[in-house]
């Protein structure tokens, strides 16, 4: 294909953030709030439920959750020791990545953060 041609598919937008609070990374019921917050703040729709699971190992055991949306799908995962999140959000349904970047710095009280965001 000829990238004149090419027409987009979708946005992505990873969202690195750390110094978070350990308290919200280790508590799988706040983990899913921020999933279902983030799916409405966003414009979504959730298809199906999230599914949230504890695994891994030493320094990489945390959680991890999984939503299919409607548009695609949003990933998080918890680095407890390293006090770090990361979510990964993409859709071929426009939304705003600045507005899902605030909301996740603040939800899990980032002191710092790194995004990309993509167009696909």
């Amino acid at each position: 294909m000829n990238n004149s041609d090419y027409k987009p598919w979708g946005k992505s937008i990873s969202i690195d953030l750390f110094d978070c609070d350990v308290s919200v990374l280790s508590n799988p019921t706040l983990i899913q709030q921020y999933v279902s917050d983030v799916v409405k703040l966003i414009n979504m729709v959730a298809h199906g439920p999230c599914h949230i699971e504890r695994f891994g190992y030493g320094e990489l055991e945390g959680y991890s959750a999984m939503q299919f949306i409607e548009t695609s799908s949003i990933t998080v995962h918890c680095d407890e020791p390293g006090k770090r999140a990361f979510i990964d959000i993409f859709s071929c349904k426009d939304f705003d990545g600045q507005t899902a970047l605030d909301f996740s710095k603040n939800f899990f009280k980032a002191g710092s953060d790194k995004n990309t965001v993509l167009t696909r």
